[in-house]
């Protein structure tokens, strides 16, 4: 029988942070997060050199979640490209319909971080730059005329799910948007 050991103070910040952030955006107080990771000022500092640091190790912590969660989506599709790009948005309609479905943590830290040198943004370019990979790989093994440009398109209707899912959720973005991508999808080879 194995035994768990208690998260110490750095996990216990990373939690509270990806949880807090996620609800009341990366402007969340650090007081808040001290007193949810139940950790003294000194961790923070310690840890991660400030609430900086603590916001982009969550950014970092979040993208491979999401990416993972991408890729597992996409597999559990199957080996045909459309199908593993359709049910992306399949998986975005799942997502969206959650109670505590607050948006993308991605887009909501890049419009709040107003120093452009913040560490969160090259984090948030690099998730983007990955996902936008997996798309285009799909869609060259589809045969795509485009395979960037339809990667591009597929993003923003992702993105604009995201969006329309936080703001106008009873409008059923997702479902918009994956008649959308069958479109992009359906572009003949020239």
């Amino acid at each position: 029988m194995t035994t768990r050991t208690a998260p110490g103070p750095r996990e216990r910040l990373l939690d509270a942070a990806q949880e807090l952030t996620y609800r009341h955006g990366v402007g969340v107080g650090v007081d808040a997060l001290l007193k949810a990771a139940n950790v003294a000022r000194r961790s923070l500092y310690e840890h991660f050199g400030g609430k900086d640091g603590l916001i982009a190790e969550v950014l970092r912590r979040s993208t491979a979640e999401d990416e993972a969660d991408y890729r597992r989506t996409m597999d559990a599709a199957g080996d045909d490209p459309r199908d593993r790009l359709l049910a992306i948005f399949d998986r975005l309609a799942e997502v969206i319909g959650k109670p505590d479905f607050r948006g993308c943590r991605y887009l909501a830290a890049d419009f709040t971080l107003t120093d452009p040198d913040h560490p969160g943004h090259a984090i948030t370019r690099h998730y983007r730059e990955r996902v936008h990979q997996l798309l285009e790989v799909e869609l060259r093994k589809l045969d795509h005329p485009r395979p960037a440009h339809a990667a591009d398109q597929l993003f923003l209707l992702i993105d604009g799910t995201l969006a329309a899912g936080a703001t106008r959720p009873d409008t059923y973005p997702a479902a918009s948007a994956r008649e959308l991508a069958e479109q992009i999808l359906n572009t003949q080879p020239r």
